[in-house]
């Protein structure tokens, strides 16, 4: 968990653009309100909070939620905070998605897959 926070860290500093493009929430629900990283999954599409502990979440709130889509840095400090929590399994409260083993891990790992070459190298 500590080494995936320094990394964020690191990415958000040097390279703010690549940083967009890993854990970016999406909007859902009748709103446009984006997941909002939590310790926690509480994400009812019906009286849901709208927020998210999985890397990439959609919300499912009609309501809540972020106004602004969040990306890998915002994923750390709401979700991860030190590196103690949510790695490399969600917690979850209510809604969707459900926790799976190791959700966070394979999703942040299939965000890096998505990058360019380029991007890959200055990740690696």
């Amino acid at each position: 968990g500590k080494d995936i926070v320094q990394f964020a860290k690191t990415l958000g500093i040097s390279h703010s653009e690549i940083d967009k493009k890993v854990c970016a929430t999406k909007s859902g629900g009748s709103g446009s309100k984006y997941g909002e990283y939590a310790i926690e999954t509480d994400n009812n599409s019906t009286g849901g909070n709208g927020k998210v502990a999985v890397c990439g979440g959609q919300n499912t709130s009609n309501s809540n939620g972020s106004t602004g889509q969040q990306f890998l840095r915002d994923f750390v400090k709401g979700s991860l905070e030190d590196g103690s929590k949510n790695w490399p399994t969600s917690k979850h409260k209510a809604g969707t998605p459900a926790s799976e083993t190791n959700d966070n891990a394979k999703a942040v790992a299939g965000d890096l897959t998505k990058l360019t070459s380029d991007e890959k190298t200055i990740v690696a």
